[in-house]
């Protein structure tokens, strides 16, 4: 049985915690996910998670970066497949638009960036950073599909800011679930966007 219990007082792996902190969110919404309740759920201490993470923002901060190694994961999967820049791009809106409302990563999204008014500049970098890796993939789909033809000759980095801008906006109405923007209406609004500004007519 002492062996037993040291088991149970061993923290479990970081990305264990991680884990178990996306599924309280995507289960029972960001409202109940405590430090105490969190530790429940890995056998930990509130104090334990404390140690490790240092603050509730903290572990919010890791838990998105986590989400997004795996999204980012997913991202190249799609950008690096055959087929054609436009085929692509609507793969990579596809995969930036929430699922529906409520979705756990946006939830989380805004959440982070909500108590970022008083984050150190530490954590306004690796939100930068997640922010930044979004922005370079797209930046190098555009480019490649002004090179081959199928997108008019627009300048990459400004059109992919304002298309992050646009898509930022409706996946925000998305996750809080603004009546009139569900994710298939989004999407399609996109879709029209993309037709009237950056498809060559032939695409």
């Amino acid at each position: 049985m002492a062996g037993a219990g040291r088991a149970r007082r061993n923290a479990p792996p970081r990305e264990e915690v991680l884990v178990a902190a996306m599924d309280m969110i995507a289960e029972r919404g960001l409202e109940k996910l405590t430090m105490a309740g969190l530790g429940r759920e890995v056998g930990m201490s509130s104090g334990h998670l404390l140690y490790y993470f240092r603050s509730k923002d903290e572990l919010l901060l890791r838990t998105l970066e986590w989400s997004e190694g795996r999204l980012g994961a997913e991202r190249s999967r799609l950008l690096t497949r055959p087929g054609t820049a436009r085929e692509r791009l609507e793969a990579y809106v596809e995969l930036y638009v929430p699922d529906g409302h409520r979705d756990p990563h946006w939830t989380l999204w805004l959440e982070v960036w909500n108590r970022s008014q008083n984050a150190d500049d530490d954590a306004r970098e690796r939100q930068a950073a997640i922010e930044g890796a979004w922005h370079r993939d797209l930046v190098a789909l555009l480019a490649e599909g002004v090179s081959r033809g199928e997108f008019r000759p627009v300048d990459a980095d400004r059109f992919a800011a304002r298309l992050r801008a646009l898509l930022d906006g409706f996946s925000i109405h998305v996750a809080i679930g603004l009546r009139g923007t569900g994710r298939e209406q989004v999407i399609s609004h996109v879709r029209e966007f993309l037709a009237e500004t950056l498809l060559t007519p032939d695409t």
